[in-house]
């Protein structure tokens, strides 16, 4: 079922993306459907990428993930170094003819990565694994602020506190995580220009993408407006990327919004479930907090097109513009599959239940 939503989200993006990206296409000087037709050639990767990795036994993709976050760590470093700047932002590589976003992949592996380590400090006596995978985002975290990627950093700290509070961390620690929460947001906003901007804007008003966002839910109503007949793409520069939530608002309507709201909660709710029943503590680690990420993505891109939050340069997983994003959301429900599928008694490796009880029940 998580497989068939997921098909569906890329056929819904395949349509959205032609929807949405003619007139912006048209506004650079490249051809009609260049978009249209890059998203369809990303497609392949992507699908390929989701069908392998969910045939990976753990122990595999732990050392791929392990192997592969150290590759990426080092072209997210380069970004910083040789990336060309774009909207005040290196968070980019060129590779040939393609513009690779070395973070958009970093997230699903850091997932897996911290529930490796978390999953051997609560299965391992003495082993401070919640340092070692603190210490881990702290570093990865460090370097999406140097980009500067706000709304990136957003989802990998939320996920990893996710994942923290699932492990069992003290309450108390807990506490003092969310009560310095607000100190990194008023830093943020302190010292970072284009955050200061949109905060700015969100609370005062004046954003002309923002209002032309919200006047296309007005439009749209029930059933929209019709396909191809919308026209808040004609002056959203995203329109097919940043701000599609709100294209498939005007042209489909709000049931059409629903229905895709749907498809996202279902994918999310459907983790969980698997986690739940996950046979040891880094499988339900990271099968939840892979369902996680990939939730509050979706969430960070509709609440920033409906103004409820400041606004960010957050794809759609699946449904949005770029090469990237779908390779890698192909790879974080690779992963879901590959850790919440039966497996062949031939990969399962050895575990003890009692190993995910707490001490104090043993």
């Amino acid at each position: 079922m998580m497989l068939t939503c997921t098909l569906l989200l890329m056929v819904l993006g395949a349509v959205l993306v032609m929807a949405a990206s003619p007139p912006v296409a048209e506004r650079i000087g490249l051809a009609e459907h260049h978009f249209v037709f890059r998203q369809i050639f990303f497609m392949l990767p992507a699908l390929l990428v989701m069908l392998v990795t969910s045939i990976l036994t753990e122990r595999t993709i732990r050392i791929l993930c392990l192997l592969g976050g150290m590759v990426i760590t080092g072209l997210m470093v380069a970004t910083l170094a040789i990336g060309p700047e774009v909207k005040g932002a290196t968070r980019w590589l060129m590779l040939g003819g393609l513009r690779l976003q070395p973070s958009e992949f970093i997230k699903p592996i850091l997932v897996i990565i911290s529930a490796w380590l978390l999953g051997l400090w609560r299965e391992q006596e003495g082993f401070p694994g919640w340092a070692w995978a603190s210490a881990v985002v702290g570093v990865i975290v460090a370097i999406l602020i140097l980009q500067p990627d706000v709304g990136m950093t957003a989802v990998v700290v939320l996920t990893f506190g996710f994942q923290m509070f699932l492990a069992g961390l003290p309450l108390l620690l807990i506490g003092v995580a969310l009560a310095l929460a607000p100190l990194a947001v008023i830093m943020a906003y302190s010292f970072l220009d284009h955050v200061r901007l949109r905060v700015d804007k969100f609370f005062t008003g004046g954003n002309l993408q923002t209002e032309r966002s919200i006047q296309s839910f007005v439009e749209g109503g029930w059933y929209g407006v019709g396909p191809g007949d919308g026209r808040v793409k004609l002056h959203l520069p995203d329109a097919h990327a940043d701000f599609i939530f709100s294209v498939a608002a005007e042209e489909y309507g709000l049931i059409a919004c629903l229905f895709l709201i749907g498809l996202f909660g279902f994918i999310v709710i459907r983790g969980y479930a698997q986690s739940l029943i996950a046979k040891d503590m880094f499988s339900m680690l990271a099968v939840s907090g892979l369902a996680t990420q990939f939730g509050v993505q979706a969430a960070i891109h509709m609440a920033s097109s409906l103004n409820l939050i400041p606004t960010k340069g957050m794809t759609l997983p699946f449904i949005s513009y770029g090469g990237s994003s779908l390779v890698a959301s192909g790879l974080t429900l690779g992963l879901i599959l590959a850790l919440s599928r039966k497996q062949h008694p031939s990969e399962q490796e050895n575990f003890a239940p009692e190993q995910m009880m707490p001490e104090a029940s043993r």
